[in-house]
């Protein structure tokens, strides 16, 4: 017997490698299974936040919808200001308890989002760490490689691979093993990113990536060059502006500019975080002199 297709594969590739407004254009797909049509509104609803319409969402999802555009909700409301925080943590912590919904692969991939926001490693891989779809996989072997866990993440990344080892994310997730332990592995995560750039539409992702592993190389005009393209796909992306940060002291050149840029769009951004602590703990220092 044939095997059924998948009528959402573009719609999640699209997704997966940053082609937001792409997954939202190629959303109208008909003739779905119940829950296939709720993954499909939940992943155009994702595709909304992460171009930063947490609005929209929060307005076009009502009480009625099903738990995981709840929880898809949820995540809106976190992100749309830090006043939503304490609610949207309690909410999904309330929701994760019930016995009637605290299972659902959605829910549980929203509470691990969330709490890797919130730095709570140990707290998110409560919620993912079981796994039960590629993406709560993939999940796990970001938060791995945020506590520098490269083991458990080459881990996580076995148990994909032996599912699917030329899934999209299967391949993103090596690539950021692989540029987390160095050494010649970065030409191999290039090489992915170089593949997906001839296959797929070109993203801030894809071209992320590509900088990232020329940056490791030491190749950074060929970096710089990539991360001003991708400036010019997303002028508010954090991951391009903090990489342009780095690139332009590399390259000896100003990075004031971007680095207001980051600040004033992404104040909570990591890189700007740090900035703050280090100008804090010198003013300290000069407090004492």
């Amino acid at each position: 017997m044939a095997a059924t297709p998948d009528l959402l594969f573009g719609l999640r590739n699209n997704f997966y490698l940053g082609a937001y407004q792409a997954a939202i254009n190629s959303g109208d797909v008909q003739n779905l299974k119940e829950e296939d049509a709720i993954e499909r509104d939940c992943l155009i609803y994702r595709s909304y936040i992460a171009l930063g319409s947490y609005q929209l969402v929060v307005n076009e999802v009502d009480s009625s919808a099903a738990t995981p555009l709840q929880a898809v909700k949820l995540l809106a409301l976190y992100l749309l200001s830090t006043d939503n925080k304490e609610t949207a943590i309690s909410s999904i912590r309330e929701w994760l308890d019930d016995p009637a919904i605290g299972n659902n692969p959605i829910l549980r991939l929203i509470a691990g989002i969330i709490f890797m926001h919130e730095q709570d490693y140990n707290e998110a891989l409560k919620y993912t760490n079981v796994g039960g779809t590629m993406e709560l996989n993939a999940l796990n072997v970001q938060i791995f490689l945020k506590m520098h866990r490269s083991d458990y993440a080459e881990k996580q990344l076995r148990v994909m691979q032996q599912i699917d080892e030329d899934h999209t994310l299967t391949q993103l997730a090596t690539a950021w093993l692989n540029l987390a332990v160095g050494g010649s592995k970065i030409q191999e995560a290039y090489l992915i990113f170089q593949d997906f750039s001839e296959k797929y539409q070109m993203t801030s992702l894809i071209l992320n990536g590509k900088a990232v592993c020329c940056m490791h190389m030491g190749n950074f005009d060929e970096a710089e060059s990539f991360l001003l393209e991708a400036l010019n796909k997303d002028a508010k992306d954090p991951e391009t502006l903090a990489n342009l940060v780095v690139c332009s002291l590399h390259l000896g050149k100003p990075s004031s500019r971007f680095l207001s840029q980051l600040k004033l769009s992404h104040p909570e951004h990591m890189l700007i975080k740090r900035g703050s602590a280090a100008e804090e703990s010198f003013d300290r220092a000069v407090q004492t002199v």
